[in-house]
């Protein structure tokens, strides 16, 4: 008995290898198929800002890209929120103020924001860039406080709010 054990044992191990081996020949001779349906696509983080564009068109300001620790917020009196200060324009659905939340010590945000004359900063100290005339400046406020920019500083032009980073 277990010398013909031993020979099906042999002879299924022997089969399995054929029909592996045919297996492979054949799939090698067909032409590659594409990934089917089932298969999700790959992820790829763009760091746009999500609803970029209804928020341009509801509320006035252009959210290009962030790393998701500064986000938009209603302006609260009680929070402890980023706040920065434009030059209101009902033609182009810009607010006087806008408020911002900071989700950790570090954090960046791109944007457009026409007219920007004040910067707050909170609970963590920020920093933010301001172009006007072709040139960028940028300019640190402290922890808790408020730092008068564009048109509001001593021989400022009209400035637009390119960035915002939570810088500790």
């Amino acid at each position: 008995m277990p010398f013909r054990t031993r020979s099906l044992a042999i002879s299924g191990a022997l089969g399995i290898l054929v029909a592996l081996a045919g297996i492979s020949i054949a799939s090698a001779d067909d032409p590659p198929q594409p990934p089917t349906s089932a298969t999700p696509p790959a992820a790829i983080e763009n760091y746009d800002y999500p609803g970029a564009g209804r928020i341009l068109a509801e509320k006035g300001i252009k959210l290009k890209k962030g790393d998701g620790r500064i986000v938009l917020a209603e302006c609260d009196q009680a929070a402890q929120q980023i706040r920065v200060l434009t030059v209101a324009d009902d033609s182009v659905g810009r607010e006087g103020a806008y408020c911002f939340k900071a989700l950790g010590k570090a954090g960046y945000l791109t944007l457009e924001l026409p007219r920007v004359f004040v910067v707050q900063a909170a609970d963590h100290p920020i920093s933010a860039d301001l172009t006007a005339n072709g040139r960028t400046t940028t300019v640190d406020v402290a922890k808790g406080e408020t730092e008068s920019v564009g048109e509001a500083a001593p021989g400022g032009a009209k400035s637009v709010l390119v960035e915002l980073r939570v810088t500790g």
